[in-house]
């Protein structure tokens, strides 16, 4: 086994599989490159390519000593129109067209919607938007079969494009029979989090979280304006969010989007959640070497937002440059994390502490390391809990999360400036104390001489209990004076 150190940077980065992203060795090269996690697209791909993926990535976390973080991504409901007899039509601007739940193929004038919820929720003055956004539809009048719209952009459309309702909130819940397919799938694989699309409404996690059986950690991804209007809902019963700008795009004008953007990473922020911000990063990268300016300067922005995590999408998935695209993005937010103004700009968010010992320890971790120059806050952790406070704080120091257990190191491996150690468990206060500072000078994020802050609970062992915190100062003999356990 090669150990690989901590890496330097704090914001992680989140790149998805694909057909150019599935052998062995691209995996490796991504990993290499800077990739903390990976996501597996369930919208695309057979079980048994994400389970050979798995399977890959799981092996370099024995090849290197560092947990590899997996997040599988369900599709969510597609909405599309139905087929058109004679191929492509055009629409006119100004012109009427109709929606029906017919079946027959259909014309300038009309078109199957083969979902009766959409016709349920629309009312007059709602927008349909087709072929992510390209067209406008104002609805006229809509009964339960007959949906009579006004075009109001007009253009090409061709058969099965989707349909988006930016207006209402729809009936339907966010999971499909193929996404609990995907989900089953996915427990029964072993990753480490789940992301569930079409987020409406608080309700539509509880199903996920009942499918998943206590195993996992559940992501809400924002891409409907619904979402938005219930945000700090959705984030409290969420065990992240993910800024799908993708979709948001769509249903939003795109200068709604940015500030949008910065709402629901403070938000989660603020709420003591991981964020990730996802899609079209570095999207000219799909095809070209180098990324523009422009999207320099949009990730750049996500990072000085603070989010925990960035993402590729279809740059490492399907792109020609997956490794460039992963290094770039390394390059980017190593970059905007040594500007000297970055960690003021992070703490224009106010994160309020809850009045919990455990909130107290780790808003006091970040201004105690500041005031004493430590180098590393050591955290013991069952649950990781406590190590997302820590994170929430944005603290200008590493934090060390030290853990008996596999699935929470994998876990945690989203959020932002942490760096997860599976070691065995403690009994004592001076076990806390002697492997805290071995395993800061084993990782090489202390040495002799170096303050460290040291957070645990007691009793030893019992999720949720932090209650203790300990400044301690290291010798650089102690690495040799014990052989770790």
């Amino acid at each position: 086994m090669k150990k690989l150190p901590p890496r330097s940077r704090k914001v992680r980065i989140l790149a998805t599989l694909g057909p150019a992203s599935s052998s062995e060795d691209m995996i490796r090269k991504l990993f290499l490159a800077g990739a903390d996690a990976f996501r597996l697209n369930m919208s695309h791909g057979l079980h048994e390519m994400h389970a050979a993926n798995f399977a890959r990535i799981r092996a370099l976390e024995k090849d290197y000593g560092r947990p590899a973080t997996i997040l599988a991504d369900l599709q969510g409901p597609k909405l599309r129109i139905g087929t058109f007899a004679q191929g492509p039509v055009t629409l006119k601007a100004g012109a009427r067209f109709c929606l029906d739940r017919e079946e027959a193929p259909g014309d300038e004038n009309r078109v199957s919607l083969p979902h009766p919820e959409i016709f349920a929720a629309l009312q007059e003055g709602s927008r349909l938007l087709l072929d992510d956004g390209k067209l406008v539809l104002r609805v006229q009048s809509a009964t339960d079969d007959l949906i009579e719209t006004r075009v109001e952009v007009g253009g090409p459309l061709s058969e099965r494009k989707g349909v988006n309702v930016p207006d209402v909130v729809l009936p339907m819940a966010a999971l499909t029979d193929k996404d609990r397919r995907d989900l089953a799938f996915a427990v029964e694989l072993g990753v480490d989090w789940i992301a569930l699309s079409f987020v409406q409404r608080p309700d539509d996690l509880a199903e996920a979280r009942r499918l998943m059986g206590g195993y996992g950690q559940l992501m809400a991804k924002i891409e409907k304006p619904a979402a938005v209007d219930r945000l700090d809902e959705i984030v409290e019963l969420s065990d992240a969010v993910m800024v799908a700008r993708g979709d948001l795009g769509v249903e939003m004008p795109p200068q709604a989007v940015p500030p949008l953007q910065k709402q629901i990473v403070e938000t989660a922020r603020r709420l003591g959640k991981p964020v990730v911000v996802a899609t079209q990063m570095l999207e000219s990268m799909i095809k070209a070497p180098t990324p523009t300016r422009a999207e320099v300067s949009d990730v750049a922005t996500a990072v000085y937002d603070g989010a925990d995590a960035i993402m590729l999408s279809a740059e490492t998935a399907a792109g020609d440059w997956p490794e460039q695209a992963v290094a770039m993005m390394d390059s980017i937010a190593h970059s905007v994390e040594h500007d000297p103004g970055y960690l003021d700009r992070l703490h224009f968010t106010k994160t309020m502490p809850d009045p919990t010992t455990a909130d107290a320890l780790a808003e006091a971790s970040h201004s105690i390391s500041s005031t004493v120059s430590a180098k590393v806050i050591v955290c013991f952790t069952s649950s990781g809990s406590t190590v997302r406070r820590i994170a929430r704080e944005r603290p200008s120091v590493p934090i060390l999360a030290l853990t008996p257990r596999q699935d929470t190191a994998r876990r945690i491996g989203l959020m932002w400036g942490v760096h997860a150690v599976r070691t065995k468990d403690i009994g004592s206060f001076e076990e806390m104390i002697a492997k805290a500072k071995r395993m800061a000078l084993r990782t090489h994020l202390a040495r002799g001489g170096d303050k460290i802050i040291i957070l645990a609970g007691v009793p030893f062992g019992t999720p949720g209990s932090t209650n203790v915190l300990h400044v301690a100062t290291l010798r650089g003999d102690e690495l040799k004076d014990h052989a770790e356990g």
